[in-house]
């Protein structure tokens, strides 16, 4: 007779409380709690970050883009007209490269990044359909070998000198199956498709011809139904294999044979619906944050992808794939006094909060253990709107609002406050980063909105590079030399998705949030950050993590809220205080564990 440990190889032990070491899948029993518990990897199943938008908004331009998720090319397209445009992306920002030859859209693309690329096929002003062929060295373009027949949304796969082009139409006959292969001089015609279709795309990655997908399109007998049908191509032949969800043409892929994406397109709408491909069947997923077709696509696949144009848009999209942590937020320890517009500094397990609005504006400090939140020595000057970084034992306190904008600094040594040097610029709302109380960063603030950034180097502060925009309520993360301002509000009424980074003497724009906000709750470093709540809404719980180069939307914070304080970092951060409204004291705290214990209910 077959045992639990003669199956998965360990008893079920008997353990007071959450096992440790405990391997996915094992059960226990928890004698405090009176349950069976098994513990699982805890994972997402990919999202869409935004990106840096194209220069140009523009539609069906190279099917599949040549690249992958930071190094890619977009070329030709729609955009009041056929265009010849090609741009180049290095994964943060799109730059205007050599236009191709001839203006075209609805053509193919492909290639293994944005110095190495092929264009072939498409439209041409005049044109019906063209059979051209053009190489991109990383420079400029050069005339290679023209394809067996000229067709419109020809799609294609593999790289500069092993490349695949499937269906279309417009030629003879109007819609094909054909498929013809490059071999960096020449096409040859190879084996048709078992269903003859146009606008569909192509999963196939920046690897040669010997494998790949043709993934939805139009089909006959009018050339305006939209199928489902997924076919696979192993070198020599094509084979059906299981259809998408939701049938569409005018969709995006990115990929391999054996892991795809497939997003975007028309379905009947324009719709956002983004599917995952293991090799035998589709599955949906979080779907694009902006729906449209005639976009193009990039990218390995499941893993990581570029969404990018399409109709009506300029939207850039970069997927962060399956497989990858999530976390939760759970309660953490009430503030004694709730407050919000409070600031605040160190870990989650070692903080402190102090000043904000209860109303009226307040002086008081706490300092939380991971707990519990304990009353210690006030600010000498109570005030909301202000700026706070450092530890529990060492941190600093600026700016602010009395009954008036004020410049006031105070250092914290772990027992009481001190005032120190005062800003050059007395304002409050300010975005703020540091260390302790001998090296932080200031910037932003209101009276009026300003840009401006002063440096703290323990004595007295000076005004370095401003902000490229102006504004207030920036959340701030990082430190003296490497910060970042996310979002925060300006002038006339907008609330702001950017986020610029500081190198220590300057501030560079970098991807934007997905959710434009101010007030943000943020903690952690240059490369890896945590924004969450804000407004314009009054309880925003939205909650993305910045992993270096892209912002993702994890799990919501379980109280929505704005002016809120945040501590900690990106793996293990906390929240605390803020407008609900009313004004809250609730704090939560973020664990991006990995894994999650789940109870087996036994009644």
């Amino acid at each position: 007779m077959a045992t639990y440990k003669g199956i998965n190889g360990t008893s079920v032990v008997n353990y007071a409380g959450d096992l440790p070491n405990a391997i996915d899948g094992q059960v226990w029993y928890d004698s405090t709690a009176a349950d069976f518990k098994y513990q699982y990897p805890n994972v997402t199943t990919g999202s869409w970050a935004t990106g840096a938008n194209l220069n140009t908004t523009r539609y069906d331009g190279a099917a599949s883009m040549a690249g992958n998720k930071s190094s890619a090319l977009f070329m030709g397209g729609y955009s009041g007209g056929i265009v010849a445009n090609v741009e180049s992306w290095n994964g943060s920002a799109w730059t205007e490269t050599t236009d191709i030859p001839t203006a075209t859209y609805a053509l193919g693309g492909t290639g293994a990044s944005n110095t190495s690329a092929l264009v072939f096929a498409g439209q041409t002003p005049g044109s019906p359909a063209t059979n051209a062929t053009y190489e991109w060295g990383g420079s400029s373009w050069t005339s290679g070998g023209n394809l067996n027949s000229g067709q419109r949304y020809r799609t294609g796969a593999g790289i500069q000198t092993a490349a695949l082009a499937a269906g279309g139409n417009g030629g003879s006959p109007s819609l094909t199956g054909e498929t013809e292969q490059y071999n960096g001089t020449a096409w040859t015609e190879v084996a048709d498709m078992n269903t003859a279709r146009t606008y569909g795309s192509m999963g196939g990655g920046a690897s040669p011809y010997t494998a790949a997908l043709y993934i939805g399109g139009q089909n006959p007998p009018s050339g305006s139904a939209y199928t489902a049908i997924t076919e696979s191509w192993n070198g020599s032949s094509w084979t059906e294999v299981a259809d998408l969800n939701t049938a569409r043409y005018g969709l995006a892929g990115a990929g391999t044979q054996t892991s795809a994406l497939a997003f975007g397109g028309n379905g009947g709408s324009v719709i956002s619906n983004t599917e995952e491909w293991n090799g035998s069947s589709w599955t949906e997923v979080n779907n694009l944050n902006t729906a449209r077709s005639g976009l193009s696509g990039a990218g390995s696949g499941t893993a990581s992808a570029l969404a990018a144009g399409g109709t009506p848009s300029c939207a850039v999209e970069l997927w962060t794939g399956s497989g990858q942590p999530i976390g939760a937020w759970s309660t953490g320890g009430a503030l004694n006094t709730g407050r919000s517009r409070l600031g605040g500094a160190g870990t989650q397990a070692a903080s402190l909060a102090f000043g904000g609005r209860t109303p009226p504006v307040s002086a008081l400090t706490e300092k939380y253990n991971g707990t519990a939140w304990t009353e210690v020595n006030d600010l000498n000057t109570g005030r909301e709107g202000l700026g706070g970084t450092g530890t529990q034992t060492s941190a600093l306190a600026f700016a602010g609002y009395t009954t008036t904008y004020v410049a006031l600094a105070e250092s914290y040594n772990g027992t009481s406050w001190t005032e120190v040097g005062d800003l050059n610029s007395a304002r409050e709302r300010v975005g703020s980063a540091g260390t302790d109380n001998t090296a932080a960063l200031a910037f932003a603030g209101r009276d009026p909105i300003v840009a401006i950034t002063e440096l703290w180097g323990g004595s007295s502060w000076t005004e370095v590079g401003d902000l490229n925009t102006v504004r207030y309520g920036p959340g701030g993360a990082g430190t003296q030399t490497a910060a970042l301002a996310i979002g925060g509000f300006t002038n006339p009424p907008n609330y702001l998705a950017s986020v610029e980074s500081w190198n220590g003497s300057a501030w560079t724009e970098i991807a934007d949030l997905n959710t434009a906000r101010s007030v943000v709750a943020a903690a952690g470093t240059q490369t890896a950050a945590i924004a969450a709540g804000g407004e314009p809404n009054l309880k925003d719980d939205f909650t993305e993590i910045w992993n270096g180069s892209s912002w993702v939307e994890v799990a919501d914070l379980s109280t929505g809220r704005n002016n809120a304080r945040g501590a900690g970092g990106s793996t293990a951060g906390l929240v605390f205080g803020g407008d609900v409204p009313p004004i809250t004291s609730a704090t939560e705290e973020w664990s991006s564990s990995t894994n999650v214990i789940k109870v087996i209910t036994t009644s």
